[in-house]
């Protein structure tokens, strides 16, 4: 489930990007979605191409990968993000939650390290 109001822009030096047609305030559920689950031994291989930077770590113990459906794989990375995302091992789905308001035709963002405030290095290099 996403929300009517989110639309998919190229971003100049990024690819594609989440955007809003309307404002968004503060902890505001704006997609839901679910995961396919692969196994480590997967990730070993997905890491060869490019699902690697779209794929999450996954599971309690983060043996296991997961390629989120919906608009997920497309939040571009900020360490200044305006959404978090959670995941939900036991139903296989995950969520973006705005963590502070968001502007019409603002970018959704998310911290790729998982909590909205980590500023530990991702790893590609970030304008």
């Amino acid at each position: 489930m996403q929300k009517t109001y989110l639309y998919i822009e190229q971003v100049p030096g990024k690819g594609r990007g989440v955007f809003t047609h309307c404002p968004i305030e503060a902890n505001e559920i704006i997609e839901t979605a679910p995961v396919i689950v692969m196994s480590g031994a997967d990730r070993s291989h997905l890491d060869k191409t490019l699902l690697h930077d779209y794929i999450f770590e996954w599971g309690i113990n983060k043996d296991q990968c997961a390629m989120a459906l919906g608009y997920i794989p497309v939040y571009n990375h900020s360490y200044n993000s305006n959404c978090e995302y959670f995941m939900d091992f036991d139903n296989a789905s995950m969520w973006v939650k705005t963590i502070k308001p968001v502007a019409a035709g603002e970018e959704l963002t998310i911290n790729y390290n998982g909590d909205f405030d980590n500023d530990k290095s991702i790893w590609f290099t970030t304008q």
